[in-house]
């Protein structure tokens, strides 16, 4: 099984983005995805409070996972540990995409160091242009419970007004829900691609000695 996760974060990219990249390797790489999860928890909630993330990749064991990035598992160090050990754990097969380089049981230790001190290094680049709340903080919504079914409409030509009147729901906050989410874009994204050389080799001299 061929799963896809996005976690859109407006610091780092948005769905959109991460999707045109998840379907471009795909297709490239002749993989066909099986499902997709698309999360919407806060960028600022760690692991523990993210259980149906958790759960969902208990329950696909042996899958091949593609992410765009590597800050898509978590922005938090200790998370992103207990992400990889969970996945690993689960037999998963891990693509990042971005970093052109594939994550298994049988990796060397060098490429998961390199993996997570890339994303420090990406975080602390990106704090220093951040001011109060960060970009990719989002509130809860009723409308998350929806999110898959939103998806699937847009992606069949379905107007807003039409969903709303599927979802018994208000039209200009199912609008505002939508846009804020980018979800046409996820709906209907085109495709990229990017490729690298020597990929691996290229994460694990990412890694800095503190000064």
């Amino acid at each position: 099984m061929i799963l896809a996760y996005i976690r859109p974060d407006k610091q780092f990219d948005t769905a959109g983005e991460q999707l045109k990249n998840i379907n471009a390797y795909a297709i490239s790489n002749n993989l066909i995805v099986n499902d997709e999860f698309l999360d919407y928890t806060s960028a600022n909630k760690i692991l523990s409070e993210r259980k149906h993330v958790t759960d969902y990749f208990q329950s696909k064991s042996k899958a091949i996972l593609l992410v765009s990035d590597i800050w898509v598992l978590s922005t938090n160090i200790q998370d992103l540990v207990q992400m990889f050990r969970c996945l690993l754990k689960n037999e998963f097969t891990v693509h990042f995409i971005k970093q052109s380089v594939i994550m298994t049981q049988e990796s060397g230790g060098l490429l998961m160091l390199g993996l997570i001190d890339q994303l420090r290094q990406d975080i602390e680049e990106e704090s220093k242009n951040v001011i109060g709340r960060p970009k990719g903080s989002k509130s809860n919504s009723k409308f998350d419970k929806h999110i898959t079914q939103i998806i699937e409409l847009l992606q069949k030509k379905k107007s807003v007004s039409e969903i709303s009147r599927v979802l018994n729901v208000s039209r200009s906050s199912l609008k505002d829900y939508i846009d804020s989410r980018e979800l046409k874009q996820v709906a209907l994204s085109s495709l990229v691609t990017k490729t690298k050389e020597d990929a691996e080799q290229q994460v694990i001299q990412t890694v800095a000695c503190p000064n």
